[in-house]
């Protein structure tokens, strides 16, 4: 009998011990959730510690930025989420108007790890408020590439986990978005890109192994689109197939950034000038071997940097939202 209630005891002991366990685990406080499940967003590859964050830099073009003595890294964190509980905060994406600079990100929502889109202002580009979630579907959403085109805001963020890339226009903006259409379907898109150039559409996306850089073109925003006759444009380079960025014009040339992906997710953003764009041709090169912003070792991003937005201010200066960890 004794024996019976003993192990009776054990039993309940360890249930109890699994129970409490469990509910740590859900609450993100033992180390196997914390190293396990901190899943990326992006590509699906286990990363640690992650803990993402905003930051502005400054210099006097899209190639020289570094962080202004008189602004204290990170502005944005996941702290500042107010309206969900926030593990992280990333690729952040500007837009500027007369009265005010807006930043578009990716907002990780802890209940769900679910990439959500949220947005913030800010009255001169360094001290930032943030708003409220704008763009929440029932999959991931991040890299929110929002652009102003024929006096309408369209926002393009990545949709992996829909196997599309979705066009958004705001109907009331920056706080309500409407979606358009998919452009393409079928696959796990990275990180979506998109320019006007020469009259066409440009649509660069990688896969989601961070190795090939897809090309697609359209006469118009909404398509039909066409993959290009040389894409993948960049094949199996870890280092620079993905963007990192804004497809952006500078002295009458074409570029774009790309993030590095070969040794960790999202190390540094390297600057490509893009030297032929037609429906036939496509040829890149690099501008720099020094990456345009990398991981710094110390402080708030000391792991990683991987998205990079540089807005021109006039008087030759520029200002640039960064995200790293």
């Amino acid at each position: 009998m004794k024996k019976k209630l003993f192990f009776s005891l054990r039993i309940l002991l360890v249930i109890i011990i699994i129970l409490i366990y469990g509910f740590l685990v859900i609450n993100d406080h033992v180390f196997p959730y914390s190293f396990l499940k901190k899943i990326s967003s992006h590509n699906s590859e286990v990363v640690t510690n992650w803990d993402w964050s905003i930051g502005i830099y400054t210099g006097n073009s899209p190639f020289n930025l570094t962080q202004p003595v008189n602004i204290s890294n990170p502005v944005l964190t996941a702290s500042n989420i107010n309206d969900v509980k926030a593990k992280f905060i990333a690729d952040p994406f500007l837009l500027k108007t007369d009265s005010l600079f807006y930043m578009f990100f990716e907002v990780l929502n802890k209940k769900n790890d679910q990439g959500d889109i949220g947005y913030a202002e800010s009255k001169d580009g360094f001290k930032w408020t943030y708003k409220k979630i704008i763009i929440d579907e029932p999959f991931h959403l991040s890299y929110p590439y929002v652009f102003k085109w024929n006096d309408n805001y369209y926002l393009i963020p990545e949709s992996h986990q829909d196997l599309s890339v979705r066009l958004y226009k705001a109907t009331d903006f920056p706080i309500k978005w409407t979606f358009v259409c998919n452009l393409i379907k079928g696959y796990h898109f990275a990180d979506p890109s998109i320019e006007l150039y020469n009259n066409k559409w440009w649509l660069f996306v990688c896969t989601n192994e961070n190795d090939n850089l897809n090309l697609y073109y359209s006469d118009s925003l909404v398509g039909p689109w066409k993959q290009h006759p040389m894409s993948p444009v960049v094949k199996n380079n870890k280092l620079f197939a993905r963007c990192g960025g804004r497809i952006f014009h500078y002295n009458q040339k074409l570029f774009r950034y790309s993030q590095d992906c070969s040794s960790t997710y999202g190390k540094q953003v390297f600057a490509f000038e893009i030297t032929k764009l037609d429906t036939i041709n496509f040829v890149e090169k690099i501008v720099s071997n020094e990456s345009i912003i990398k991981a710094s070792g110390i402080g708030w991003n000391k792991n990683g940097m991987h998205t990079i937005d540089p807005i021109y201010l006039g008087n030759g200066k520029w200002l640039s939202s960064v995200d790293g960890y």
